[in-house]
C-alpha cells in the first residue's frame, strides 16, 4: 500500500512538472511573440536653438504647446493628451480653431485632449499633469527659462533658430521627426504643397504682383509695422506666387525680428508693394478709407487703388499662419481673397 501510494505521487509529480513545463514554454513563446513599441525606435535628436533634445523612445503622450504644433500630430493621425487654447481667430466661444477641433473629434479625443489656458503665460502644472513623453514647440516664442522648465517635464523640442520664425514646412518636418514619421511628415509637406498649387493656378491674375503683410494702428499712422519672409504669415504669400517687393527686402537686411516699423514719412519707398495685407476690425472698409485719407500712407499705389485685404478677426484670419490642417481647410477661400485684390493692382 505504502510502495503504491509513493508510486502514485511520483506520478502525479511528473504530470504537473510537465504541465508547468508547458505552460512555461507556452509564456514565454507568447512573450517572444509580442511586439515590442520600442523595438524598431531609433533615439531621435533634434538640434535647435537651446541645444539639442535626444528623444529616447517612441512618444506615446504627446503634447504640443503654442500656435500650430498640435496640427502636424493630428494630421498624422496622433491624438495629443494636451494642446495650447488658440489666442486669436476664434469666434464660436470655444478655445481651438475649427480645423483642429474637427480632426481631435474624428479622432476621438472631444472629450480628453486637454486645452491649456496659456495665452498669458504656460502653465507648467497643467502640462507636468498629462504625463507627456515629448512637448512639441517648433514654432514657439519659448524663453531659455521656459525651455529649462519644461525639460524637467518631458523632452522638449524647440524652434531652430529664431522665436516665431519656424515656417510651416519646417514646423511638419521637425514635429513629425520627433514622432519617428520624418518619412509621413515629407510626404504631408508635399501633399499640401500639391494642394497650394493647385488653388493657385486658378487665378493667373496672382503672377508676377507682389505682396507684404503691414500692420496699421488707425490711432497713430506715425508709423508702419511690415513683416519680414521670416515671419509664417510672409512667407506663405511666397508660397502663393507671390513676390516680395525689393523694397521691402532691402528694408527687411540683417533684421533679427520678424517685423520692422517703417516711418510713415518713408512711405514713398513702399511703391512697389502691389498688394497689402493687414487686420481691421469689422469688415475693414473704415480702415481702408482712413489709410486712403492719410496724405503718406494714402499715397502708396496698393492703397491708393484699394488692392488691400484687410481680415478680422476669424478663422480665416489665423490661417494667415499656416499649419498642417489650417491649409487644406482655408486655402481655397484665402488665395481667392487675394485675388480679388490682385484685380485692382493697376
Amino acid at each position: 500500500m505504502h510502495k503504491l501510494y509513493t508510486t502514485a505521487l511520483l506520478l502525479l509529480a511528473l504530470i504537473l512538472s510537465v504541465g508547468l513545463i508547458a505552460c512555461t514554454s507556452k509564456s514565454d513563446d507568447a512573450a517572444t511573440d509580442k511586439p515590442d513599441a520600442d523595438a524598431a525606435w531609433t533615439p531621435v535628436t533634434i538640434e535647435h536653438a537651446f541645444g539639442q533634445t535626444v528623444i529616447e523612445s517612441k512618444p506615446e503622450r504627446v503634447v504640443t504647446i503654442s500656435w500650430g504644433n498640435q496640427d502636424t500630430p493630428l494630421a498624422l493621425g496622433i491624438l495629443p493628451v494636451g494642446i495650447s487654447e488658440s489666442n486669436y481667430g476664434v469666434t464660436d466661444g470655444g478655445n481651438i480653431l475649427p480645423w483642429t477641433k474637427e480632426k481631435i473629434a474624428e479622432l476621438g479625443g472631444a472629450d480628453t485632449t486637454v486645452v491649456f489656458n496659456d495665452t498669458d503665460g504656460l502653465d507648467f502644472e497643467a502640462i507636468n499633469e498629462t504625463e507627456p513623453d515629448v512637448i512639441l514647440a517648433a514654432y514657439s516664442g519659448l524663453t531659455q527659462e521656459d525651455y529649462d522648465t519644461l525639460s524637467a517635464i518631458a523632452p522638449v523640442v524647440a524652434y531652430p533658430q529664431n522665436p516665431w520664425q519656424t515656417l510651416w514646412r519646417d514646423q511638419i518636418k521637425i514635429n513629425a521627426t520627433a514622432l519617428g514619421l520624418k518619412t509621413e511628415g515629407e510626404a504631408l509637406v508635399a501633399e499640401l504643397d500639391a494642394l497650394i498649387a493647385e488653388a493657385v493656378a486658378k487665378y493667373p491674375q496672382l503672377a508676377g504682383k507682389t505682396a507684404a503683410f503691414a500692420y496699421f494702428d488707425p490711432t497713430d499712422l506715425s508709423t508702419i509695422s511690415l513683416y519680414t519672409s521670416g515671419d509664417p504669415r510672409a512667407a506663405f504669400l511666397e508660397d502663393l506666387g507671390l513676390g516680395v517687393a525689393p523694397s521691402v527686402k532691402k528694408l527687411a537686411e540683417g533684421a533679427e525680428t520678424f517685423f520692422l516699423q517703417v516711418s510713415a514719412e518713408n512711405a514713398d519707398q513702399l511703391t512697389d508693394i502691389d498688394i497689402l495685407l493687414t487686420w481691421a476690425s469689422g469688415d475693414g472698409s473704415d480702415l481702408l478709407a482712413t489709410l486712403q485719407a492719410n496724405p503718406l500712407i494714402g499715397s502708396i499705389p496698393s492703397v491708393k487703388n484699394g488692392a488691400v485685404v484687410t481680415f478680422s478677426e476669424s478663422p480665416l484670419a489665423a490661417a494667415q499662419t499656416p499649419s498642417a490642417l489650417s491649409i487644406p481647410y482655408t486655402i481655397d477661400e484665402y488665395v481667392e481673397t487675394i485675388a480679388k485684390a490682385a484685380d485692382k493692382v493697376k
